[in-house]
C-alpha cells in the first residue's frame, strides 16, 4: 500500500475527525503550557524538600551534578508549606491528565506524518514532539501510579520521575518555543481549520469544538472535586474518591488518622518496642553515646507542637497535637548546646523506603520538631510510630520517621 493510502494512519484521509484544528490544538497546549510549568517547578521544589544532597540517604538524584543547582535548605516555616506545594503537584498533575490526553488525541496525526523529516527545523520539531509525548505520558503515568500506591516501574520512582521530568520538560520547552506564536495567533483569530492535524475531508460534526473543551473541562473538574480534597482537608476529604487517603478517618481517637505505612507491613515486632527491650541511641559530638528507654525520655522536658503530616502522593493530615522531646534538647545530650547539627534517624523498620532519613541543621534548631511520644493527648499508636518518631514542620512524610531506634547528630 502507499502511504497516502486512505486505509493507513500516514493519509490525512485516514483522519476524519472534525474537531482537530490549529485553534482546539492552540487552546488546549496553552493550558499545559501554564500547568506543566507549575508542575515542574513544584515537582523540584520537592525534591529540595527531600534534602537529596544532604546525605547520601537522602541522595534521590544520584551524582547530583548540573540538575542540582536548585537545591537549598528546605525552610519550617510555615509548617503547612509542603502540605501546600506537593498538594498543589499532585492534584494538579491529575487535574491535566484529560487536557493532555485531548492534547495528544489532536495532534497524533503529525506523527504518522511522512516523510520523516522535510528540512532540519522540520526533524526537530519531529523530535521534540516525540520526546514530548513519550516523556509526558511517562511522568504523568508513574506519578499516576506512585500517588495510589501501585507504583510497577523498575527501579526507584524518585530518580526515574526526576530525570524523566528533566527529559520532557526540554522538549516541552523547545515545543513551546516552536508553537506559542503560532497558538497565539489562532486563539486570537479563532482559525478553526487550518493546520496539519487538521482533516482534509472531515466527518460531519456531532459536537462543537467548544463543547469538547466544554467536555475535557468537566473532566478535569471532576478530577479536581474528587481528588483535592485530600490535601485540603476537613469536610472536603470526603469528596475524595479517587485519592487514597480520601474519606473518613481510617479509625477512632487520638490516633485515628492517617497513615501510609502500618506497624506490619514494615516489619515491627512488637517484642523489640516494649519498655524492656527498646532504646533510643543518641551520638553527638566525639562518639559520646547515650541511651534512653521510653520512661526516660518521658522525664526529660517535654513540649507539645501542632503540625500535620503530608506526603509526597499529595494527601495530608489536619493538624495533630503533637507531644515528646525537642530535637535540640537531644542534641544537647550528646554534645551540641547552642546551635545544632544535621541528624541522621535511623528506624526499626525492615520493608520499606526510608528506613533512614537525614534531617537538615535548621530542621533540628526549630522549636517544634520533636521526637515525639503522644500524639493528640494519647500514646503513639503502633502504627503511628510507637514508642516514638520524628514529627518536622514542613517536612515531607517520609523524614517524620516512624519506630526511630537511633539518632546520630553531626555532619553528614
Amino acid at each position: 500500500m502507499r502511504h497516502d493510502d486512505p486505509r493507513l494512519p500516514t493519509s490525512p484521509g485516514f483522519w476524519r475527525s472534525p474537531l482537530r484544528g490549529t485553534w482546539f490544538t492552540s487552546v488546549l497546549g496553552l493550558v499545559l503550557l501554564v500547568g506543566i510549568t507549575v508542575l515542574f517547578v513544584t515537582g523540584l521544589v520537592s525534591y529540595a524538600a527531600y534534602n537529596p544532597d544532604l546525605a547520601p540517604v537522602n541522595d534521590q538524584t544520584p551524582d547530583k551534578g548540573i540538575l542540582g543547582f536548585y537545591l537549598f535548605s528546605w525552610p519550617t516555616n510555615p509548617s503547612w508549606l509542603y502540605r501546600l506545594t506537593q498538594g498543589l503537584h499532585v492534584t494538579l498533575g491529575i487535574v491535566l491528565i484529560p487536557v493532555l490526553l485531548a492534547k495528544l488525541w489532536s495532534v497524533v496525526p503529525k506523527l504518522f506524518t511522512l516523510p520523516p523529516a522535510r528540512s532540519l527545523a522540520h526533524a526537530l520539531e519531529r523530535i521534540s514532539l516525540l520526546l514530548l509525548v513519550g516523556g509526558g505520558l511517562f511522568e504523568f503515568t508513574t506519578g499516576v501510579l506512585n500517588v495510589q500506591l501501585d507504583y510497577v516501574f523498575p527501579g526507584s520512582f524518585y530518580p526515574l520521575h526526576f530525570y524523566g521530568a528533566w527529559v520532557f520538560f526540554a522538549a516541552f520547552l523547545a515545543h513551546a518555543a516552536l508553537k506559542t506564536p503560532t497558538a497565539l495567533r489562532a486563539v486570537r483569530g479563532r482559525r478553526l481549520d487550518e493546520g496539519e492535524s487538521a482533516a482534509p475531508r472531515p466527518d460531519p460534526p456531532t459536537v462543537s469544538r467548544r463543547g469538547a473543551l466544554w467536555f475535557v473541562g468537566g473532566a478535569s473538574l471532576l478530577l479536581l472535586v474528587t481528588t483535592a480534597g485530600q490535601s485540603i482537608g476537613g469536610v472536603l476529604r470526603r469528596t475524595a474518591l479517587l485519592a487514597p487517603h480520601g474519606g473518613a478517618d481510617p479509625g477512632s481517637g487520638p490516633n485515628g488518622f492517617q497513615i501510609n505505612k502500618t506497624a506490619a507491613y514494615a516489619g515491627i515486632d512488637t517484642k523489640e518496642t516494649g519498655e524492656e527491650a527498646w532504646r533510643l541511641v543518641v551520638t553527638g559530638r566525639g562518639g559520646r553515646t547515650v541511651r534512653l528507654s521510653r520512661t526516660q525520655l518521658l522525664r526529660l522536658p517535654q513540649h507539645s507542637a501542632a503540625l500535620p503530616i503530608a506526603c509526597v502522593e499529595g494527601w495530608s493530615t489536619a493538624d495533630q497535637w503533637w507531644r515528646g522531646v525537642r530535637l535540640r534538647d537531644l542534641a544537647a545530650l550528646v554534645g551540641y548546646e547552642g546551635d545544632p547539627p544535621d541528624v541522621l534517624v535511623e528506624s526499626i523498620q525492615r520493608h520499606g523506603a526510608f528506613r533512614r532519613a537525614a534531617l537538615r541543621a535548621n530542621q533540628v534548631a526549630d522549636p517544634r520538631s520533636l521526637l515525639a511520644l503522644q500524639v493528640n493527648g494519647e500514646d503513639l499508636s503502633p502504627d503511628h510510630g510507637y514508642p516514638a518518631r520524628v514529627i518536622v514542620p514542613a517536612a515531607p512524610g517520609v523524614l517524620n520517621t516512624k519506630w526511630v531506634a537511633r539518632m546520630t547528630f553531626g555532619d553528614l
